[in-house]
């Protein structure tokens, strides 16, 4: 019998077998290990494994402590470095992290930093984000351990995007930046790891979701004609942010023409009760905007095509969009990508649909900043010429 079902008898049958374990559980004696359960004392050894990097990296996949990739191990030296990137202390709890209520300390933080390959300059990021999955308007205790694989979505603005070489425009989403993708796979191990989202046992995902391994991008500021999204949202310009929210869906397209008509019929097209992201690239953004359109007019005319009732996440009624979706005020609309014709959307159950909506934190750097990006500035991708 499927775990979802419309069919009534289905349902009907699986309350029934559910009934008989809920009146066992409740109405069952105690056992005396239950009335008297043994407090458990004693430390977890710091030392988990010794052994070559193969090993490490065999001994934690079979601990299920890894996403399937080989990880750094986080050696005392290297999670010490890794914290140079605050001012807070190792056992300093930014957040407690479900579903099984992991404490989300700075060292446990930068211990899952080091397994992701992330840099020091990196930690002002993952404390933030963390902050963030920690804060109920994300509604991360839904989307976490759903059957919908919902994939953490990070928009960095602000200063630290430059600093650590955040990569704003051509494949952005793709891999080859160290910095957006260490940081969301450093996301998705604090999440496993401290946070105890296991698949298929707590994290229900029925299909899956490539975009756990990492769905970093950071908005093109310089390039931009509007104001940035970290503005939109009540930051300073001058603040460093970070903003999540967990779409399913990512879809990319070309507009029927090059002016701001063609752009806005291709999007009416596509535009869904449930689409929460979309990435224009510059010269995109600039077309709109030479012909009056600022980012709340497009978001207005966008909300004025999704027909009432409809709805696009597979599984949930066509009335699930009278939630309190209102995309004239909750679409986010980034400017980022390179040179070219592509306009992305992400598709999730959008802010207002499980009472959700984006959030976003300030990223608060370290007194040693200017230092350490000194430090770790010109770490990145030099090509040979051929």
């Amino acid at each position: 019998m499927a775990c979802e079902s419309t069919i009534k008898s289905e349902i009907e049958e699986g309350i029934a077998a559910a009934m008989k374990d809920v009146i066992e559980g409740l109405t069952k004696p105690l056992t005396p290990e239950e009335k008297s359960p043994k407090q458990q004392t004693g430390k977890t050894a710091r030392v988990a494994f010794k052994g070559n990097i193969q090993e490490v990296n065999q001994f934690y996949y079979r601990k299920g402590w890894t996403d399937g990739l080989p990880i750094i191990p986080p050696t005392e030296e290297a999670v010490a470095e890794m914290m140079t990137g605050t001012d807070l202390p190792p056992d300093h709890l930014v957040a407690t992290i479900i579903p099984r209520k992991g404490k989300a300390t700075i060292e446990k933080i930068a211990v899952n930093a080091v397994m992701a390959g992330a840099l020091p300059t990196h930690m002002p990021v993952l404390i933030a984000t963390v902050q963030a999955l920690a804060d109920p308007k994300t509604r991360f205790d839904t989307f976490e351990v759903s059957t919908g694989s919902w994939a953490p979505f990070l928009v960095i603005n602000g200063r630290i995007r430059n600093d650590i070489n955040i990569n704003c425009s051509s494949g952005a989403l793709s891999p080859g930046d160290i910095a957006n993708a260490a940081i969301g796979r450093a996301v998705g191990l604090i999440v496993k790891n401290i946070g105890g989202a296991r698949k298929a046992i707590e994290d229900m995902g029925v299909i899956g979701n490539p975009g756990k391994y990492s769905l970093v991008i950071g908005e093109d500021e310089e390039a931009s004609p509007w104001e940035p999204l970290s503005v939109e949202r009540n930051f300073k310009k001058e603040d460093s942010t970070v903003t999540i929210f967990f779409p399913n869906t990512f879809i990319q397209t070309v507009p029927v023409g090059t002016d701001a008509k063609g752009i806005l019929d291709t999007l009416s097209g596509m535009v869904t009760s449930t689409m929460s992201g979309l990435i224009l690239i510059p010269s995109w953004a600039k077309v709109l905007s030479s012909e009056g359109w600022t980012k709340q007019k497009i978001r207005e005319y966008l909300a004025a095509q999704v027909s009432p009732g409809s709805s696009s996440v597979t599984g949930l009624p066509a009335s699930a969009s009278s939630r309190g979706v209102d995309l004239d005020s909750s679409l986010m609309i980034l400017v980022a990508g390179g040179p070219g014709s592509f306009i992305a959307l992400l598709r999730s159950a959008g802010p207002g649909f499980f009472e959700n909506s984006f959030v976003t934190k300030k990223i608060e750097l370290p007194r040693n900043w200017d230092k350490l990006v000194a430090k770790y500035k010109n770490l990145k991708p030099i090509y040979e010429k051929y």
